[in-house]
């Protein structure tokens, strides 16, 4: 049995990893008294006991804890921001190429994805890497998330709130008006763009499920047939072998769903649901996935799959 613990399992991620593996036929959870999470030198016990250890904290919190691991054969998840565009440590997308897969079997240290950056690089990079879009190519997003991806402060935001403030939730809203979301740096390197896309995140009023659209012109791409039909073909050769990246048939009148797109369809599973809307002058990319699925939990597991040479799909 492989011996896993969960640094941080009190949090939203936290607890989906913990009931993900709790299901695992391979796995042996070690558990923290409930007084002693605040405990250093508890937390760092188990930390060098585990075969794998999720770190599922804040950035800075991640990054004290993976200091306190002087195993060298504890391999490290870490949920958070604080690493994924570190190069000491491995980006946990396998399905962006061959390669990046192999990485993450070899590797003792892995980043797990953000859930809008999952669904964004699923659809770029693969188009960047063969040649078909520029890296320097201008790029917009726009991603509708559950109230579940902002933690527990939102959840209690949208399941607490007073009359007033329901009424006001009851419609999309979006956020990170800045345009300094924490997801961009790893959009922008996991692509290799040049310049980072102009992206807008939306919360909606259901608790989890998301949809990534990513929006071209025909004139954009750099392929003999500019038109969503040949885009759409290409992702589908390249996810061709992915057993959770499903690029669904081409769609020219957009009827999916009775034309209207459901961000929870992927909930409760590990999948990323790859739509290509659109003719031969503009193009929709869209992906699908249940932000606290391949949008985190899920994906966490999976890497610890790989990491461990199992079945990428076990427990999931």
């Amino acid at each position: 049995m492989v011996k896993v613990f969960v640094d941080g399992q009190e949090g939203t991620t936290g607890l989906q990893i913990k009931e993900r593996l709790d299901r695992h036929p391979d796995v042996q959870l070690l558990e923290i008294d409930p007084n002693e999470r605040k405990n250093t030198a508890a937390r760092q016990a188990l930390l060098n006991e585990a075969d794998v250890a999720f770190l599922c904290l804040p950035d800075a919190a991640a990054k004290e804890s993976a200091a306190l691991v002087t195993n060298p054969d504890t391999r490290l998840i870490d949920a958070s921001t604080a690493h994924r565009t570190d190069p000491d440590w491995v980006y946990g997308l396998p399905e962006i190429s061959p390669e990046q897969r192999q990485r993450i079997a070899q590797s003792t240290r892995v980043s797990n994805p953000g859930c809008h950056a999952t669904g964004f690089n699923l659809l770029v990079a693969p188009l960047v890497a063969r040649g078909l879009l520029h890296p320097s190519s201008p790029l917009s997003c726009q991603s509708l998330t559950g109230y579940s991806g902002g933690g527990k402060a939102l959840i209690a935001t949208y399941e607490d709130a007073d009359e007033a403030t329901r009424a006001r939730l009851l419609g999309p809203s979006h956020y990170g008006l800045s345009l300094n979301h924490k997801h961009l740096p790893e959009m922008q390197n996991v692509c290799g763009l040049a310049l980072p896309p102009v992206f807008t995140p939306v919360v909606g009023p259901f608790y989890k499920g998301m949809v990534v659209t990513v929006p071209l012109h025909a004139a954009q791409l750099m392929m003999e047939q500019r038109d969503a039909a040949s885009v759409r073909d290409a992702l589908a050769e390249h996810y061709a072998d992915s057993h959770f990246v499903e690029v669904m048939p081409y769609d020219a009148a957009g009827g999916v769903d009775g034309g209207f797109l459901n961000p929870q369809a992927a909930n409760d599973t590990n999948r990323n649901e790859i739509f290509v809307f659109g003719s031969d002058q503009r193009i929709l990319l869209v992906s699908r996935l249940d932000n606290l699925g391949k949008g985190a939990s899920g994906a966490a597991v999976q890497n610890m799959n790989i990491m461990l040479g199992l079945s990428e799909d076990t427990s999931l």
